[in-house]
């Protein structure tokens, strides 16, 4: 039984190696080898080209249907992958401190090197923004038109909002790719790539959020002190009530555009 509860990611380091047998260095560079290259074959693939081409249509059509702009940039989305100690990160949280079953593995076994790719969603990622709230719901059905006429799996979309203001839709499209095992075996293993879509004024404020995001992903109930929304002299409180505060009237906003669109004489 593995009682001794790693509580930080240098004793998780050490339960790694000590009971999976997981040399966390090695695993660094394979890693990043491995995901580098799904995220190359991504970037060839024909959703994702595709995806590119049509931006330049959606953003046609939009403008067409409310006068506005639907992007903030010309510049294309980029590609990234996540970074080997959130994930790190990100399966310790998975597998010891938000795991109920606790010394047992999670209800669906642990999440470990071998099954990352094929379990963790957000390892390949992007970020799309628009400039209005109403962008985000206009964009979600042509991605998964997209996704569906190139044949590679489009899940529903998740609607994220939190306590601590953050607002995204974040869109799953799942295809396979031949992946390079540590011994350098390869194997053929359906992969999620996350397609994040946000609007301008919440890009700010998660750039701004960001190091708090991370803060508080790592406190748990034991080390939590006054709650946040109480204590307004920390900085989360100011910062946290910001995001809630943009997405209101972001909210506001386009309910107004679209009020004085439906009114022939523009009043509102």
């Amino acid at each position: 039984m593995l009682f001794d509860k790693p509580q930080d990611i240098e004793a998780y380091k050490i339960w790694l190696q000590k009971y999976h047998g997981e040399d966390v260095e090695k695993i660094r560079k394979w890693f990043e080898l491995v995901s580098k290259d799904i995220k190359d074959k991504f970037e060839n693939s024909s959703f994702w080209t595709e995806l590119l081409e049509k931006n330049r249509t959606y953003s046609y059509d939009y403008k067409k249907d409310t006068g506005c702009d639907l992007l903030i940039s010309s510049s294309n989305p980029t590609v990234s992958t996540k970074d080997f100690d959130s994930l790190l990160d990100k399966s310790l949280r998975l597998n010891i401190l938000n795991n109920k079953n606790w010394p047992e593995p999670p209800d669906d076994g642990w999440f470990l090197p071998n099954n990352w790719f094929s379990r963790i969603g957000d390892i390949i990622r992007t970020r799309i923004i628009v400039k209005y709230l109403d962008g985000v719901e206009f964009l979600i059905p042509r991605i998964e038109t997209l996704a569906r006429e190139n044949k590679i799996v489009f899940e529903n979309p998740i609607f994220k909002s939190d306590e601590a203001g953050y607002y995204a839709v974040h869109l799953y499209v799942c295809d396979t790719f031949e992946v390079y095992g540590i011994d350098f075996d390869t194997e053929k293993m359906k992969i999620k790539i996350e397609i994040q879509l946000t609007t301008q004024l919440q890009e700010i404020i998660l750039k701004l959020l960001h190091k708090y995001y991370e803060a508080r992903r790592k406190k748990t109930k034991n080390n939590e002190e006054i709650p946040w929304q109480w204590n307004y002299k920390n900085n989360e409180f100011a910062t946290n009530y910001l995001g809630h505060i943009l997405h209101y009237i972001e909210g506001m906003i386009v309910d107004i555009r679209q009020k004085q669109e439906s009114d022939s004489n523009g009043a509102i």
